[in-house]
């Protein structure tokens, strides 16, 4: 069995910004955050979150966007220093989310800052493979600055070209597959301004090619979609942001543990979602359930060449 924890869009504090970085789209994110969304993102459930996590001991953690708020250099180096709490990078898997490319940011002074957590097993950048046992991780990237009012995704052609065969590649080997990407795989909340712009050619390289789940964040929401055929679906998850505080329904702040283990020629993931309880201050067990998933094998996908 391998365990992974999967968290996104913890939204670090804003720290202190200077008259001369807001004179850009940031100026919108930094009187977002003043007005509202720091009363919404608090340090000290992500704490709660973060622990929880660690009491549990997964295998490997992945992050899957916007650790930052607008892209500030000083958000990125407060990153990295909550990276390194999470664990070491062989451990934690991070791909970017869209506040994470707010603006443009100088490699060096942005998510350069968080490259071993990035990069795949050989130094690759996006599409980046990890193998972890049984399981690989790819990460994509579907952060890119955007216009003034939007927060889309675009994953590009090089990236859905590259994906194709390395899915495949992947699957010959019997492994399971697991896609990050920020933005969900379909339509997200707020519509086509907050959406992925390429969704349906990467649904169409799922479709084709197969993976046996995907992991996203951006819509702040406990999400649990499929992509392909009804005979065999891949399951798309999304989780809600890692410090959001919880209303009066109980909604906010929640993270997904994934136990996979093979079953068969397939796997079994068996999901747990744990989430702050209203008004309590801990973390709790929201609900358990499992996927069973097709093996790349059964769907045809041999290791001849």
């Amino acid at each position: 069995m391998f365990t992974i924890a999967h968290l996104s869009d913890p939204h670090l504090p804003l720290p202190r910004a200077r008259a001369g970085e807001l004179l850009s789209k940031r100026v919108l994110g930094w009187q977002s955050w003043r007005r509202n969304r720091r009363h919404i993102h608090v340090p000290e459930v992500l704490a709660l979150v973060q622990a929880d996590i660690l009491a549990h001991g997964p295998d490997h953690i992945v992050v899957t966007g916007d650790i930052c708020n607008i892209s500030l250099p000083a958000e990125f180096r407060a990153g990295a220093g909550w990276l390194a709490t999470l664990g070491p990078p062989e451990r934690v898997s991070v791909i970017p989310g869209n506040h994470d490319a707010y603006v443009e940011v100088e490699e060096a002074a942005g998510l350069g800052l968080w490259r071993d957590y990035m990069r795949g097993d050989t130094g690759e950048g996006v599409p980046a493979v990890r193998i972890r046992g049984e399981v690989a991780l790819v990460g994509l990237s579907s952060a890119v600055p955007t216009p003034w009012f939007m927060a889309a995704g675009r994953l590009g052609e090089g990236q859905l070209t590259a994906l194709g065969p390395m899915l495949r590649a992947l699957g010959r080997r019997g492994l399971f597959r697991v896609v990050m990407v920020h933005h969900p795989p379909y339509r997200a909340r707020g519509g086509w301004r907050k959406s992925l712009s390429d969704a349906s050619r990467l649904e169409e390289v799922l479709r084709g090619e197969g993976a046996e789940m995907v992991l996203h964040g951006h819509d702040h929401r406990a999400a649990l979609g499929r992509i392909g055929e009804p005979a065999r679906p891949v399951p798309v998850l999304g989780v809600p942001s890692a410090s959001a505080r919880a209303d009066e329904h109980g909604h906010g702040a929640a993270w997904n543990l994934y136990r996979i283990a093979r079953e068969g020629e397939g796997w079994r993931v068996g999901v747990t979602v744990r989430g702050v309880a209203a008004g309590s201050g801990r973390i709790e067990t929201k609900g358990q359930f499992d996927l069973l998933v097709e093996g790349a094998r059964q769907a045809g996908i041999s290791n001849a060449a």
